[in-house]
């Protein structure tokens, strides 16, 4: 058995001004809670300069070990990130984040007791306690969020009310039988592991997290939702194919 309790995985791309406060905030947890951990940055194809600061920060801080860097030669989107990273990843749980810190690795604290005593999948939700929310998006990007959701609940994952809050965390058994069976790579890839991870009859539980919106997204809200949509017809598509069998 792995002496890692937790893999963090951040995806990036062109996050030069981001990731590094991120990083820091994130070993300050670590260190605080003493938890065997690792991080792993996985670079989307960046063109900006994120990965050399990276291997800065790693260098200063002497995290060798601890901070790992796997490099995609072309941007090929938000899941295709988390699944390489997940796919690396040595804890006994793993954990993808955004590389905004928009929900800080401290809310894991909340995390820790549900996968301890059984959970397979937790999933950090803005939807829940709407009042933890500090920063909100712009009214469209909510309303969108929202009607996205309806079409989530009806085609694919009833019951989960926020599937696009990028902080969630796997138990091994679950990233085992998940992550192998991920198609989709851009920002739909949330439902679809959700979704495979209930076809899995693996446990999912929902809990409220701090969220600060980012003024940077880089999800475009009428193309990448209109693609998510199409995503949705994809899952059951994969299913009914027998794509998610293994």
């Amino acid at each position: 058995m792995s002496r890692i309790e937790l893999s963090i995985v951040i995806p990036v791309f062109n996050e030069e001004n981001r990731v590094v406060d991120t990083l820091v905030q994130s070993e300050t947890y670590l260190k605080s809670k003493r938890i065997p951990a690792e991080i792993i940055v996985v670079d989307d194809g960046s063109s900006d300069q994120t990965i050399s600061v990276v291997e800065v920060f790693r260098k200063k801080k002497k995290l060798s070990k601890r901070l790992r860097i796997i490099r995609q030669p072309i941007n090929r989107g938000k899941g295709a990130a988390v699944k390489a990273g997940v796919m690396a990843a040595k804890g006994q749980v793993v954990l993808y984040m955004d590389a905004d810190n928009s929900t800080p690795l401290s809310e894991y604290e909340k995390f820790r007791g549900l996968l301890e005593k059984g959970t397979d999948v937790v999933v950090g939700s803005r939807a829940v306690d709407r009042s933890l929310v500090k920063v909100h998006q712009p009214f469209y990007r909510e309303a969108m969020g929202r009607i996205f959701n309806l079409f989530v609940q009806a085609v694919a994952i009833p019951g989960v009310q926020d599937t696009q809050c990028g902080f969630k965390a796997f138990r091994r058994t679950a990233v085992r039988a998940i992550f192998p069976l991920q198609t989709i790579e851009r920002f739909g890839f949330d439902v679809e592991v959700l979704y495979i991870a209930r076809k899995k009859g693996f446990q999912i539980s929902e809990t409220p997290v701090h969220w600060i919106n980012s003024p940077y997204s880089k999800v475009h809200v009428f193309r990448d939702s209109l693609e998510m949509l199409t995503d949705l017809i994809v899952i059951r598509l994969n299913d009914w194919k027998g794509l998610y069998q293994s």
